[in-house]
C-alpha cells in the first residue's frame, strides 16, 4: 500500500503528544512492508531541529516539511470572515505549498492520503483534483469542543464572544468536511460517537492512539517511595495544558500542601509561562525543557493532569500508564481513555479529591505498584501500536474495495 501521511506539524523527532501519534503509526507501517511518504507543514509554533532529523527516517519516508507562517493576521481573517471561510484553519494554506503538492501527486501514486488533523484540510479539493487516492481524514480531537470548553472557562465578555464565532465556524468546517473525504479515523471512542453522528455517508473508524510498550522499558522494579514524589510533563504550547496547571496550582496545590506538607512537584517542558511560573513557589521543583521524558517520568512517583478543557488522547497520560506510573487526571483528560477509574488510574475533579487520592498513594504507597501495574498492563492490551496498526490496515484495505 502507498500512502501519503500529511502532517500539520513535524512528527519527528517524536517528542509531544501530537507527534507521537503521528509517528508511531509511520513506523508500524514501515515495518509492516506498506510505502510511507510524510509530509509536514513548519510554522513558527512548530519548527524542525535539523540536527534532531534522523537520516533513516528522512530516507525511508521521502520526508519533507514546508514553513507556512501562520501568524494570525487581523486583514487575514477579515477577508476570510467575509468569504465564509475558517481562518484558524485557512492560515495554514500557501500557494507554494499547493504547487509543490500537486507536483508531488502528478509524479507519484497513492492509494491512501491520510490528513492529520482539520489543519490540512485546505488542500482536500486539489488533492481531489490530482490524485485518485482514498482521502482519509484523522482528527486528533473534535476541534470545536476543545474550544467549546476554553469559552466556558473565559471570563471576559468579548473573548468569550470571539470564541463562540470561532466554535461555531469550526463546527461548520467539521461537518462539512463530511462531504469531502472518504472516510474518517477517530482516535477514541468519544470521538467517534461525535464524527460517526455527523459523518453518515462515510465509514468512521476508531483506531486508537498507539505506543510501543517496548520503547517504555521500566529500568528497575517500581518500588513506591515513603514520600511519593508529584509529577507533570506537558507541551506548554498548549492552551488547555496552561489553563489546567493554573488552576491546579492556584487551587489544588495550597491545599494539598496544608495537608501534607512535605509534598514536592516537579514540571517538566520547555516554555513554561512565566506568569504561570510565578504561581510554582513552595515545594514545587521546575525543571524546564528535560532530554528524556523517560527518564524524567520514570524518577518520579505521581502523575498530575489537570485538564479541564480539551479532547483527543492526551498522548503523556498514555506515556505515564506505560511506564508503570500512577496517573491522577480529571474527568476531561480520562474521558477519551477506556481505563477504570481506581483501577488503571485516579480521577479528580475538585481540589478535596486531588488531595484524597494523594494522600492514599502516600498513606497505602502499595496502591501506587497496583494502579502502576494495571496501567502499563492497559496500554500494552488497548493502545499496542502493533495490533492497531493491523486494525488500520484492514480498515484501509476495505476501503479501498469499496
Amino acid at each position: 500500500m502507498r500512502i501519503l501521511q500529511f502532517c500539520h506539524k513535524p512528527p519527528y523527532p517524536p517528542n509531544s503528544g501530537g507527534s507521537i501519534a503521528m509517528n508511531s503509526i509511520t513506523q508500524t507501517l514501515l515495518k509492516e512492508g506498506h510505502s510511507v511518504t510524510v509530509w509536514a507543514i513548519e510554522s513558527p509554533n512548530h519548527r524542525i531541529d535539523e540536527n534532531q532529523l534522523n537520516a533513516d527516517y528522512q530516507r525511508n519516508t521521502n520526508f519533507q516539511s514546508f514553513f507556512v507562517d501562520t501568524t494570525p493576521k487581523a486583514a487575514d481573517a477579515v477577508r476570510a470572515g467575509l468569504h465564509k471561510q475558517t481562518y484558524r484553519v485557512e492560515r495554514y494554506y500557501t500557494k507554494e505549498l499547493a504547487n509543490k503538492l500537486i507536483q508531488l501527486l502528478q509524479e507519484q501514486t497513492f492509494d491512501i492520503i491520510q490528513l492529520e488533523t482539520p489543519y490540512t484540510t485546505p488542500y482536500i479539493d486539489l488533492i481531489r483534483k490530482y490524485s485518485s487516492a482514498k482521502i482519509v481524514f484523522r482528527p486528533h480531537k473534535i476541534e470545536h469542543l476543545s474550544w467549546a470548553r476554553i469559552a466556558q472557562q473565559e471570563s471576559n465578555l468579548w473573548r468569550k464572544l470571539f470564541l463562540q464565532y470561532r466554535i461555531q465556524s469550526l463546527k461548520n468546517y467539521e461537518r462539512e468536511l463530511g462531504g469531502k473525504i472518504d472516510a474518517c479515523i477517530a482516535v477514541s471512542d468519544f470521538d467517534d460517537r461525535y464524527f460517526s453522528k455527523i459523518y453518515t455517508q462515510i465509514p468512521c473508524q476508531v483506531i486508537p492512539v498507539g505506543l510501543n510498550i517496548d520503547d517504555y522499558e521500566i529500568k528497575e522494579e517500581y518500588l513506591p517511595s515513603a514520600n511519593p514524589t508529584l509529577f507533570n510533563l506537558s507541551s506548554w504550547d498548549v492552551l488547555s495544558n496552561v489553563e489546567g496547571a493554573e488552576w491546579f496550582f492556584q487551587e489544588v496545590w495550597p491545599l494539598i500542601l496544608k495537608n501534607f506538607p512535605d509534598t514536592t512537584m516537579h514540571i517538566a517542558g520547555k516554555n513554561i509561562p512565566e506568569d504561570l511560573q510565578k504561581l510554582m513557589t513552595r515545594n514545587v521543583v521546575i525543571e524546564g525543557e528535560v532530554s528524556s521524558a523517560n527518564d524524567f517520568m520514570q524518577t518520579h512517583d505521581i502523575m498530575i493532569v489537570p485538564l479541564l478543557t480539551g479532547s483527543g488522547v492526551p498522548v503523556k497520560i498514555l506515556e505515564g500508564m506505560a511506564l508503570g506510573k500512577t496517573v491522577i487526571t480529571t474527568s476531561a483528560g480520562a474521558e477519551s481513555l477506556r481505563a477504570e477509574n481506581g483501577k488503571q488510574l485516579l480521577v479528580a475533579d475538585t481540589p478535596q479529591e486531588f488531595v484524597s487520592h494523594i494522600g492514599t498513594c502516600i498513606q497505602t504507597p502499595d496502591i501506587c505498584a497496583f494502579i502502576g501495574e494495571n496501567a502499563r498492563n492497559f496500554v500494552a492490551l488497548q493502545h499496542n501500536n502493533d495490533l492497531i496498526v493491523k486494525q488500520l490496515i484492514k480498515f484501509y484495505n476495505t476501503l479501498l474495495a469499496r
